[in-house]
């Protein structure tokens, strides 16, 4: 058993994901996944939060018991929603007189393009602009 070890009310108090699965049958299947086999199942949805919270208890109570190094909880990325993008000067062009054009900044522009998915469909769409970029020497 390691001396480094946290106290148990200390594993106790943290707030562990689960997953609630419904079973194809009847019922629902409860699964920490930072609790290597710990999981239980219920009938009804209502039952889903005491379950998950006495199986989540009764399991780390038991690993510790048993000297077993119990994982802390995970938690999913948080994003910045900030990323640096290198594009083509031809390409940045374009996006920026699209932008003018829909009377609004590149940055809500370029968000709404991203989130409809077809960017490159909209910006050939605006008048007055070339879908290809312009190359070296060409008159």
């Amino acid at each position: 058993m390691s001396d480094t070890r946290r106290p148990l009310s200390d594993y106790l108090a943290m707030q562990y994901p689960f997953n609630a699965i419904a079973d194809e049958e009847s019922g629902y299947v409860i699964l920490f996944p930072d609790l290597p086999g710990c999981m239980t199942q219920v009938e009804e949805i209502a039952e889903i939060p005491a379950m998950a919270e006495s199986v989540r208890r009764l399991w780390i109570g038991a690993e510790y018991d048993r000297g077993t190094e119990i994982p802390l909880p995970s938690y999913p990325e948080e994003y910045s929603g900030r990323f640096n993008l290198r594009i083509p000067k031809s390409l940045h062009r374009q996006l920026s007189e699209s932008a003018e054009c829909d009377g609004v900044s590149l940055n809500q522009y370029v968000t709404a393009l991203l989130a409809a998915g077809d960017a490159r469909t909209r910006i050939d769409r605006q008048p007055g602009l070339s879908a290809q970029p312009a190359r070296a020497g060409a008159a």
